[in-house]
């Protein structure tokens, strides 16, 4: 059993851990309720700006839609979203995972993939890879859809001038605070759907079908990036206060138990103390 001094030192160094942690879960707790808002507001709107955007491509031909033109697959585009920081428990490692699982996918149909990384974890683990093309750490200095739309563009840019035949997204969809679903979505080229009566859809447009798909199309692309971005914001966020949830009652566990064993320790000293005593005693007066 470790002496008296060092449970005591040890004692001490996980209380000022427990401090961090418990510091650490409420600065998340604070930033989740504002990351939680951002995703919630945005995540109707952009889902029906998709579906919009899919059921028009549906009535589009390739010279009307470029972003919607399907190709044989050769080269791909990977974009992952990770965090700039890490304890946040397996929020970085299950986009990596998810990646690494997708790489050996076209791997096999010898399809050549490049991986763009958005936040440093993603760039850590990819950085020395065949794969990796680029990465975007700052945009998390400065979350905005001006910043977001970026990353889009550059995709969208590749995307038309036939660097890419394909884009996905790869990112945790923030589904609460303690469950964070890694997310695989294609990007482009923008997949048309059909109603459920089989036909496709059919829309008025005004002023002109030119001037509104100039404009409709590619702001949609945008925001499905910004989305992504702000699911992974939220995640992080939950991730993170979750970890360090659970870190801080790990260690109140750890710092009970030492002080159980510091209690023994320390009632064994003074029981050893007292028979040493007693026995002294004994052998004076004998």
């Amino acid at each position: 059993m470790a002496n008296l001094k060092e449970l005591r030192n040890r004692i001490v160094s996980i209380g000022s851990t427990m401090q961090i942690t418990s510091a650490m879960k409420m600065v998340s707790a604070a930033k989740l309720k504002k990351a939680q808002d951002g995703i919630t507001q945005m995540r109707p709107y952009a889902n029906k700006l998709k579906d919009i955007l899919s059921n028009v491509s549906a009535t589009l031909d390739n010279s009307e839609n470029a972003y919607a033109e399907e190709r044989p697959v050769k080269n791909v585009l990977l974009i992952i979203v990770s965090s700039n920081r890490g304890l946040c428990g397996g929020f970085n490692s299950s986009v990596v995972k998810l990646t690494k699982s997708i790489l050996a996918e076209y791997a096999k149909k010898s399809v050549n993939v490049q991986v763009k990384a958005v936040g440093k974890k993603g760039f850590d683990a990819f950085k020395k890879s065949e794969q990796f093309h680029s990465e975007y750490n700052e945009i998390w200095n400065d979350l905005s859809f001006e910043n977001s739309a970026k990353i889009a563009e550059e995709a969208m840019e590749g995307f038309l001038n036939g660097t890419w035949d394909r884009v996905e997204v790869v990112y945790n969809h923030f589904k609460n605070a303690a469950i964070q679903v890694p997310t695989r979505e294609q990007f482009l080229p923008v997949v048309p759907t059909v109603t459920e009566a089989g036909s496709k859809g059919d829309y008025i447009y005004e002023p002109s079908k030119e001037e509104i798909l100039s404009d409709l199309i590619p702001t949609s692309l945008k925001i499905q990036v910004f989305k992504a971005l702000l699911d992974s914001n939220a995640s992080e966020h939950g991730a993170r206060m979750t970890a360090m949830h659970k870190a801080t009652d790990n260690a109140k566990e750890l710092r009970d138990q030492l002080n159980l064993d510091y209690n023994k320790a320390r009632q064994a000293a003074i029981t050893n103390e007292i028979l040493e005593i007693v026995g002294g005693a004994e052998a004076l007066n004998g």
